[in-house]
């Protein structure tokens, strides 16, 4: 998808987006899978990181719509995210590896796929992303989004790991999928 047309998928609200990129390819220099698990975060969000307004560290979340926005969490892993409309964000929590396995398992330190980027920090660690890749369109050289085109189907349920606005069911996955991070509740 070109930078223009990604542009307009991601300018809408987050959550309307999350849901959008379970399916979605995602490659960082050629290596990637399918988005299998996404978050959405708003501005008007006491757990999102645009809440308090525009920081040096979130500065991306308030940029164009369909770039990276990468933070470190905890001091410890790094988080992918894709900005959509300003002050809002989809966090990409896991993805099922499809292509340049042997990079990620090298990067990891393992073969099981399914733990290769089950996760944000192994997510991030699986496709080298770090603080370079803040702010680099969605659609470039280096990263390359291209959202699935049919509907996938969808578990639903709260955000991991926050303790503001808990209630949101902005956790979208792919149904059944064993490269999530956690699986989802029932009912």
């Amino acid at each position: 998808m070109n930078q223009i047309a990604l542009t307009e998928f991601c300018d809408r609200p987050a959550w309307e987006v999350a849901p959008e990129l379970v399916g979605a390819a995602l490659l960082v220099e050629g290596v990637g899978g399918l988005v299998v698990e996404t978050e959405a975060y708003e501005p008007d969000d006491p757990a999102s990181h645009s809440f308090g307004g525009p920081t040096a560290r979130n500065a991306a979340m308030f940029g164009p719509p369909a770039h990276a926005y990468v933070y470190r969490s905890y001091g410890i892993h790094w988080c992918f995210n894709i900005v959509c409309r300003r002050g809002s964000a989809v966090l990409v929590r896991a993805l099922e590896p499809k292509w340049g396995l042997e990079a990620m398992m090298a990067r990891r330190g393992l073969r099981d796929a399914a733990l290769l980027a089950a996760g944000p920090g192994r997510l991030t660690q699986a496709l080298a992303i770090t603080r370079a890749h803040d702010g680099m369109p969605l659609a470039g050289a280096a990263i390359a989004l291209d959202p699935h085109p049919a509907a996938q189907p969808l578990a639903t349920g709260p955000r991991i790991g926050i303790s503001k606005a808990t209630e949101r069911p902005w956790r979208f996955g792919l149904a059944g999928s064993r490269y999530l991070s956690r699986p989802f509740g029932r009912g």
